[in-house]
């Protein structure tokens, strides 16, 4: 039996070098995800009762982390040693599912783009179960608080979807101190502020209200005034 060795390497030294040290640092970010994701949920009580997940009726942010992480873990470690070792199978497998990933999130976006009611209400009922659990975890807490502020926004639609909330809900059954109120991230920042003011959002949604019943009388009376004159 005879074997042949090809002179040249089936993958060229400079491209196996340079696709494996692109993959190390894509695989070892995908090892800190997954890492933050499991240290996260150690610390929620999570890993010794899994039921803990369900529980929730807002979405948890450490489910995204672990699903970021196990994507690019899986991703990256058949770039490295497929890169590595010349397997054209994990190579193979590596370009697939970087293709598809690029050919999902393209789909996304022409759907969404020809769907825009449909997303845009379906975003609506997402964001309005968060704001309900709002309170019920700190992960969720903070993403919402980050969201907000990166958007300049308050709430779905406006202020007044905090009502969904038990803790800001204006009804009188609440004895929240919060009660009336939107989160910190609803405020404009002042500049002139080093300190983050917490409670900037208190009794807010109570003031707007107070001056627009202040501002439909005055139009009510200046209107009865109107038809006395006339």
């Amino acid at each position: 039996m005879h074997y042949y060795r090809y002179s040249n390497a089936e993958v060229s030294c400079w491209y196996k070098y340079l696709l494996f040290s692109y993959n190390i640092v894509f695989w070892l970010a995908g090892v800190v995800f997954l890492g933050v994701g499991l240290w996260a949920w150690s610390e929620k009580g999570v890993l010794s009762d899994l039921t803990k997940v369900t529980r929730m009726h807002g979405i948890d942010p450490v489910v995204l982390v672990l699903m970021v992480g196990v994507v690019m873990f899986t991703l990256g470690f058949a770039g490295c040693v497929g890169a590595l070792r010349e397997n054209i199978c994990l190579l193979n497998f590596f370009c697939s599912a970087i293709v598809l990933i690029f050919f999902l999130e393209l789909a996304v976006a022409v759907l969404a783009f020809l769907f825009q009611d449909w997303v845009r209400d379906r975003f609506r009922e997402f964001f309005e179960s968060n704001i309900r659990s709002y309170r019920d975890d700190i992960d969720l807490q903070n993403l919402i608080d980050s969201l907000q502020k990166a958007n300049q926004c308050c709430g779905a639609y406006g202020p007044e979807d905090w009502d969904l909330n038990v803790y800001f809900n204006c009804s009188g059954a609440s004895y929240s101190r919060e009660k009336c109120g939107v989160p910190f991230s609803c405020c404009v920042p002042d500049p002139a502020q080093k300190v983050v003011n917490t409670q900037c959002g208190y009794d807010v949604r109570t003031q707007i209200f107070g001056i627009f019943l202040a501002r439909t009388l005055i139009s009510d009376i200046e209107a009865v005034k109107a038809g006395h004159h006339f």
